[in-house]
């Protein structure tokens, strides 16, 4: 999975439920610059913060195998 799909759909839920960055900020609990951050595609943050953030918006990330001819 790409990083900009994951920060482009972090922006694009946070905008339609209407929220600000530090509204989801403090909704997931983390710093309104990393929402900036992760928005912005720089995404070197802790995976339980990741986490929140998405929990906070009522997303989640799924884990599929990619048909790539490989078990």
């Amino acid at each position: 999975m790409k990083v900009t799909r994951i920060s482009e759909a972090v922006q694009r839920r946070r905008k339609v439920l209407g929220l600000t960055q530090l509204e989801l900020a403090d909704l997931a609990d983390v710093s309104e610059r990393l929402i900036r951050d992760v928005e912005a595609g720089r995404l070197t943050v802790k995976t339980e913060k990741l986490l929140a953030i998405l929990e906070a918006l009522g997303l989640e990330i799924r884990i599929h195998k990619i048909n790539s001819g490989q078990n």
